[in-house]
């Protein structure tokens, strides 16, 4: 397998998110987010941890485009911090925060690395939180302010590929209704709301961008998991079903004018009280290509105990099966499986992989090198899938590694490395970890540049 099978065209590139590596939590006028809220309330985050310096890129972030450019890397998608641009999450901009963005992308360019820019990557505003946050209604109005001030300021400055929102099963379903994310809340009467309204502004936010530029790519990304049942029995089955819905149909379907998947999740029914008449036609997106987001598969089984689902996902550990740290099943192939749902609901819309990868105990040698054979396997093994589906007919342009560098993991702290390039937090020194020098000379196989990364 080499980079020529995949075309000039198909697009590489790593991914990362604000609150997970930019840190300066408090400074030139950034207002708090709600995860730097939560982390700290004692006993949410591992340890303790939180993202206020995380790897420090808002002030590092010259050395790190450095360091993409080193190995070759021509894309480099990352988001945009509401907070940082809107501390009260509406109102007073923060030009700070704006000059902060604009200097990152011409930074980008200047190196020759493709900007691709996120809007939502799971940090509201504390202040909008305060407000009731994604369970109020008031959130297209937020949201619609937030997307224009940024629109209007950096729409034209050389940025072709936009994504509204980040997984927003992960952020509706963790924060507001099993509450192990921020901001904490639970229960169907926070995840109701909060879901209609997120996916109602996927639509909104591509309809406020193209209002801006017209000759824009405009996606949004999905979390996703090939599901498979516990056994073959009808009780199991059907627990597939409602699993998939939940998880892997619930945001896609809307977006794709499908509505929500309420015959499988009956338990969601109570959306329709919160829907206005012209929600159902406004949850539509009209996207340019879609981002799918995979790391693992899940078996299910039904579990009558369980509210609402009356089903589970059996632990991968527990099955006996190679896992990652996160105790994620090792399963290249669930990923082609996931290009070939979400290619079915319209083959001619565009997939890119916007998140692939994988967490593993890396450590330091006595030489000051990290030898990571395990997420260099995974990586190639997970880009050979995406592969075999472009050869099969499907339309995927792009794969891009989740992440770059290891970074704050939400709940988990930073016990989980998922980087091409090992952080260490005390210091902030980057190191390449083989994987990273493997990716690198996958993009690029000219040997002066693993040579130059070498002494990194």
């Amino acid at each position: 397998m080499r980079k020529s099978d995949f075309g000039t065209d198909f697009h590489w590139g790593v991914s990362v998110a604000a609150p997970q590596i930019e840190g300066a939590h408090n400074l030139d006028g950034k207002g708090p987010s709600i995860w730097d809220t939560f982390s700290a309330r004692r006993g949410k985050i591992f340890k303790n941890q939180h993202p206020q310096i995380a790897c420090d890129f808002y002030n590092r972030y010259p050395e790190d485009i450095a360091l993409m450019q080193q190995m070759g890397i021509p894309n480099f998608r990352f988001s945009i911090a509401w907070s940082r641009i809107l501390p009260n999450g509406t109102g007073t901009v923060n030009q700070k925060g704006l000059d902060f963005y604009k200097q990152l992308i011409d930074s980008l360019l200047s190196a020759g690395i493709e900007p691709w820019l996120t809007l939502y990557h799971w940090d509201l505003p504390q202040a909008l939180e305060d407000k009731g946050g994604w369970t109020k209604r008031e959130v297209l109005h937020w949201f619609e302010e937030y997307v224009n001030v940024v629109a209007s300021q950096l729409t034209g400055r050389g940025i072709q590929n936009w994504m509204v929102l980040n997984e927003p099963m992960v952020f509706t379903g963790a924060g507001y209704f099993l509450g192990y994310h921020a901001p904490g809340k639970r229960g169907c009467s926070n995840f109701v709301p909060a879901m209609l309204h997120a996916a109602l502004c996927t639509g909104l936010g591509e309809k406020i961008l193209r209002s801006h530029q017209t000759d824009i790519r405009i996606g949004s990304t999905y979390s996703c998991s090939f599901i498979t049942p516990k056994s073959n029995s009808e009780a199991d089955l059907k627990a597939v079903k409602r699993a998939d819905a939940l998880l892997n149909r619930l945001y896609i379907e809307p977006a794709m004018g499908l509505g929500f998947p309420l015959e499988e999740l009956e338990m969601l029914r109570p959306v329709e009280k919160y829907m206005r008449a012209e929600d159902e036609s406004n949850l539509k997106a009209n996207l340019d290509f879609i981002g799918v987001q995979n790391y693992t598969r899940e078996v299910a089984e039904a579990c009558w105990y369980v509210p609402y689902l009356k089903a589970r996902l059996v632990n991968a550990k527990k099955r006996g099966v190679p896992h990652t740290e996160m105790q994620w099943e090792i399963y290249p192939s669930a990923l082609l499986e996931m290009l070939k749902k979400f290619a079915a609901y319209n083959p001619d819309i565009p997939l890119i992989v916007t998140e692939n990868g994988a967490a593993f105990p890396d450590k330091l040698d006595k030489d000051n090198t990290i030898i990571d054979h395990e997420r260099l396997q995974y990586l190639e093994t997970h880009i050979a899938e995406v592969l075999k589906a472009k050869q099969s007919g499907i339309k995927v342009d792009g794969y891009f590694v989740w992440t770059l560098m290891d970074n704050f993991e939400w709940a988990e702290g930073y016990r989980p490395r998922f980087g091409l390039v090992y952080v260490d937090f005390e210091t902030q020194k980057r190191i390449v970890k083989s994987s990273g020098h493997w990716y690198a000379s996958f993009l690029d196989e000219n040997v002066q540049v693993l040579s130059e990364l070498e002494n990194c």
